[in-house]
């Protein structure tokens, strides 16, 4: 596929969004020319898979490959018998609206699509991804030296295996984080680029972001509440959300729902976890703040830290010390000391 096709497709995914910047077009030949084939394969399937799955939703041509490539397991399990149209458009992925298949009671369910991996920009999650196992497609955890080896050298193949391992952790996520009463959505199914999942909203409207709501005087207290309360179960589940704000939680009928989990963090094995989970709790306070409430972020969050046995200065890992650093080699004699 070529530079321009690359883009169109780009294009094609974004449609009136304009999310991407003008970096994130840039694809080298050597990347596209590794994609070529891989491409080509794409449209000879998606053109087969489309004689029996079509759908209401009037795609672009490289998106509707895209969206048949991705669904066509999903379709056939029976989860969902027609994609209706895209509710939400983003950098990392796309969330379209179906209609359920006999498989699932409810009448709508959501499917996020991820983009494909040649264009999307895994080189700054890593902060996210220290200390995480990496995650195969059934959720289980990698321990193939081969395919481990692959990853750490950023192969064509090791790309596709954190690309997955990204997925993974967000359906992983949900499925736990649902079966202990969080407000997220209900997880149905992950195969290939896509997980299936509870749609919040009606037919015609999709659940708006809180970002875009302004909360009546009476409810800005107990949502926020709500909100605490699945932060708290997050990290009774050895979970961070890691990029929690208003622009994450979605509002409907006066109840809330988490979303967007692939990004999680780990609160021990992680070194940056403190100051992730700071961070999650200062945005949402930032937006109850001015909702009318008065909180103090770093206050509550350090309450909820250290209730779960979590130290706020936490030891440096010796692999992320400097033997020849004087500084570091302080440190470390200190934590010896203090243990």
């Amino acid at each position: 596929m070529s530079k321009n096709k690359l883009l169109e497709f780009m294009e094609e995914l974004d449609e009136s969004d304009e999310e991407i910047t003008p970096s994130q077009k840039r694809l080298s030949r050597k990347r596209e020319s590794k994609k070529t084939e891989a491409d080509a394969r794409l449209f000879v399937r998606a053109q087969e898979i489309a004689r029996e799955f079509k759908f209401t939703y009037k795609a672009a041509r490289f998106e509707e490959a895209w969206l048949l490539d991705s669904l066509v397991d999903i379709a056939e399990h029976q989860w969902i018998s027609d994609v209706l149209r895209k509710v939400k458009g983003g950098k990392e992925a796309s969330v379209y609206l179906c209609r359920s298949g006999s498989a699932i009671e409810a009448p709508f369910v959501a499917a996020k699509i991820y983009r494909p991996r040649m264009l999307r920009n895994l080189k700054n999650d890593q902060q996210y991804r220290t200390g995480r196992a990496d995650l195969d497609a059934s959720g289980g955890v990698i321990h193939n030296d081969g395919d481990l080896h692959a990853m750490k050298k950023r192969t064509n193949y090791g790309e596709e295996l954190r690309h997955q391992s990204w997925i993974a952790y967000e359906f992983q996520t949900l499925e736990i984080l649902h079966a202990v009463g969080a407000d997220v959505p209900k997880p149905y199914a992950m195969e290939r680029n896509a997980i299936l999942m509870g749609y919040v909203g009606d037919f015609a409207n999709a659940a708006p972001t809180l970002n875009s709501v302004t909360l009546d005087r009476d409810e800005a207290h107990p949502l926020f509440e709500r909100v605490i309360r699945n932060v708290d179960l997050l990290l009774s589940n050895e979970r961070i959300h890691g990029d929690l704000s208003a622009y994450n939680i979605l509002y409907w009928d006066g109840d809330i729902t988490l979303i967007d989990f692939p990004q999680v963090v780990p609160p021990e094995e992680n070194p940056s976890a403190w100051n992730i989970f700071l961070r999650d709790v200062t945005r949402v306070c930032q937006y109850f703040n001015s909702q009318g409430l008065k909180v103090n972020a770093r206050k509550l969050a350090t309450e909820l830290w250290t209730s779960h046995g979590h130290k706020i200065v936490k030891e440096a890992d010796p692999l992320y010390l400097d033997a020849e650093d004087k500084n570091d080699r302080r440190l470390w004699e200190k934590q010896k000391v203090d243990r």
